[in-house]
């Protein structure tokens, strides 16, 4: 099989890495690829989805797979087929739960499925008026995609009002933040749920733990992710059977609104003292989640893909590795706001053979691998222990470098 993946990220080299070792795959092709990826996949400089059609058309592509969440918002997954092409994804009108936070709070809403009290607001005005209604601290989130940066926690009104400034007048999401939605903030710990939907049905993965936060301790800015643990200790088997009873939920939900919904669907859940709540839905594998949960997949991603799109998945086809997984993602420094890339990384040939590099913002020039993102690299190993993962880890991250190196030293401590 030839196989096209949509995306340049760790997310998508975690894919490529796994993709690389089915026996199904002859050649692999990625949009865009980078320092990582181009060893494994042939990289296509591809702009948009017309382009990306007319590639899969004239090279004979088997199966397209969609990394990040733009290109299904976009309709990409439609266009596939309307022409009868082979993609992994949800269409447009499902990726919406990732498109508008504002469809997703109403459609958890009008099913009952737990989540946060919310209001939505299209103007600063009746957005600053509506602050009123809420307790701090309390969270605003811009309606639109905004790379995982559009969601501000506020601990009281100054703060509320800043965010709220910066979105409706300073613009700094552009049209992405021409709706927000305020809701109420909930306590407790975060949980991902990355399910596999065939036909609106659904089969969950390995839960994992994300870790939000720039700063050690979990506090600072919101970023894309630096870094994340599978399976997630913190989830005892009630909880997990209660996550699972609400991704049932969702599927009847699904069916019930005709959505059609075919792909990934990653739940974000808080647990709180009243039960788990759904934070968010994105319609594709989450990152840094897909860094640790694939390289515990023992199964045939291909061939779970394929499963899932014939609508023949089960979870008898999920085997796990029992191990547990660590990332710990290194980034430039200044991210998630302004930072320099082009800085040159050293000290890969120095790591320990049981260690994983997923590149996340790398590239290549003349054999000199530079930074060109604010997440740079994902350095992932499987160990017996969240302990020794999270030893093995740091030990080999203390041999990397390059200027303005930042890292989160607490990953793995829960």
């Amino acid at each position: 099989m030839k196989i096209l993946v949509i995306g340049n990220g760790g997310r998508e080299h975690a894919l490529i890495w796994k993709i690389a070792q089915s026996k199904l795959v002859d050649k692999i092709f990625s949009v865009t690829g980078n320092g990582g990826i181009n060893k494994i996949a042939e990289s296509v400089n591809l702009t948009n989805n017309f382009e990306i059609l007319d590639f899969a058309k004239n090279n004979n592509i088997d199966l397209t797979i969609v990394g990040p969440e733009n290109p299904l918002c976009e309709g990409l997954v439609d266009l596939f087929e309307e022409n009868k092409l082979k993609i992994f994804g949800p269409n447009k009108k499902s990726a919406q739960l990732e498109g508008s936070k504002e469809f997703t709070k109403e459609f958890l809403i009008r099913n009952n499925i737990p989540t946060a009290k919310y209001f939505s607001y299209t103007d600063y005005n009746s957005a600053l008026k509506g602050l009123d209604d809420f307790k701090y601290p309390l969270v605003i989130k811009a309606d639109g995609l905004c790379k995982g940066k559009g969601v501000f926690i506020c601990k009281d009104k100054d703060e509320a009002i800043i965010s709220l400034n910066k979105i409706f007048l300073d613009k700094i999401f552009g049209e992405e933040g021409n709706k927000i939605v305020i809701e109420e903030f909930l306590q407790g710990f975060e949980a991902s749920l990355i399910c596999l939907v065939s036909k609106n049905n659904i089969v969950p993965l390995e839960p994992a733990k994300d870790y939000k936060k720039i700063g050690e301790g979990d506090i600072g800015e919101n970023t894309g992710g630096v870094g994340c643990i599978s399976p997630n200790p913190l989830l005892d088997e009630n909880t997990e059977k209660e996550l699972n009873t609400i991704a049932k939920k969702i599927q009847k939900s699904l069916e019930k609104e005709d959505l059609a919904y075919n792909g990934i669907l990653f739940i974000g859940f808080m647990i709180t003292e009243e039960g788990a709540k759904v934070l968010e839905f994105n319609v594709r594998f989450g990152d840094p989640e897909t860094e640790v949960i694939l390289p515990r997949l023992k199964s045939d991603l291909v061939d779970v893909i394929l499963k899932t799109m014939n609508n023949e998945i089960s979870e008898d086809d999920l085997q796990w590795r029992e191990e547990y997984c660590l990332t710990t993602v290194l980034c430039s420094g200044g991210y998630p706001d302004k930072y320099e890339t082009n800085k040159e990384i050293v000290g890969l040939d120095k790591l320990d053979k049981d260690i994983i590099v997923f590149h996340n913002g790398t590239k290549l020039e003349k054999e000199v691998l530079l930074t060109n993102g604010g997440r740079v690299l994902s350095v992932t190993t499987l160990a017996d222990s969240l302990e020794e993962a999270r030893n093995i880890v740091y030990e080999n991250i203390a041999r990397i470098d390059f200027d303005g190196m930042y890292y989160r030293k607490d990953i793995g401590k829960i």
